[in-house]
């Protein structure tokens, strides 16, 4: 049966009872149409379940009561950062959705030579908090109670520094040696994956991301568009490496 399960960005603690956040109670009051009395689950990223039931309900609101909280262990054995060109609207959107469904750990968002979609910084804000509620809601359909980061978008050379160092750097190109079959377990359990925009990564971004440690990783003989390469490659790796089976 599925729950009725609702992220809050603040903090939960048995006992407590707390207004429910204008689209947590839009979702559950509105549109699943729950009253006083029937229990929701909500979860703020700390790796619990917060089991709650509705105390009042209205038009401008509602609030709960939280109940108990249980651990939830549905993170991936492998850690996927997913090192992802801005693409344009949904389909960043959806990239954000089904990897999150898929088990990533974090996002890095980034500004390449190719890049399509330029943001200034006042649109970098309402696009940084508007892909964050993506992830977050990702994680309530999917039953994650750790939410991934999304890092807020840099150009490719900068964005490197912010990866993780021990880890093992791939990005997807149809001439490359290896496939996800030739990998050996990464040792660190930690893999950045890198995709490039619409038009793809250029030859200078490809000397950046060479000159960082990213080997190139085979997938087939097809060129991918940017929304389904990094779903693909993350399906092969969890597949291979982590809870995908």
């Amino acid at each position: 049966m599925r729950q009725n399960r609702e992220y809050v960005d603040g903090t939960l603690a048995v006992g407590a009872r707390l207004a429910l956040p204008e689209a947590a109670a839009a979702h559950l009051l509105r549109v699943l149409r729950l009253g006083v009395g029937d229990e929701c689950v909500l979860f703020n990223g700390d790796g619990f379940d917060y089991d709650c039931r509705i105390t009042a309900a209205g038009k401008r609101g509602g609030e709960v009561e939280v109940l108990s909280k249980r651990t939830v262990d549905k993170e991936s054995p492998l850690r996927i950062t997913l090192l992802q060109g801005v693409a344009r609207g949904e389909k960043m959107d959806w990239i954000l959705q089904k990897a999150t469904e898929l088990g990533v750990a974090a996002f890095v968002p980034v500004n390449s030579d190719r890049t399509e979609v330029r943001l200034d910084d006042a649109r970098v804000a309402k696009r940084l908090a508007h892909w964050r509620a993506v992830v977050a809601a990702a994680c309530g359909q999917s039953g994650r109670a750790s939410v991934p980061a999304v890092e807020p978008p840099l150009m490719l050379a900068r964005a490197l520094d912010t990866l993780p160092g021990e880890a093992l750097r791939l990005t997807l190109d149809p001439a490359a040696a290896d496939s996800v079959r030739g990998l050996a377990a990464p040792g660190t359990a930690s893999v950045v994956v890198a995709i490039g925009p619409e038009g793809g990564w250029s030859p200078r971004d490809r000397a950046i991301l060479a000159a960082a440690g990213f080997q190139g990783l085979r997938l087939g003989p097809r060129i991918l568009r940017t929304e389904t390469a990094g779903i693909a490659a993350i399906s092969a790796l969890q597949a291979a490496f982590g809870d995908l089976c």
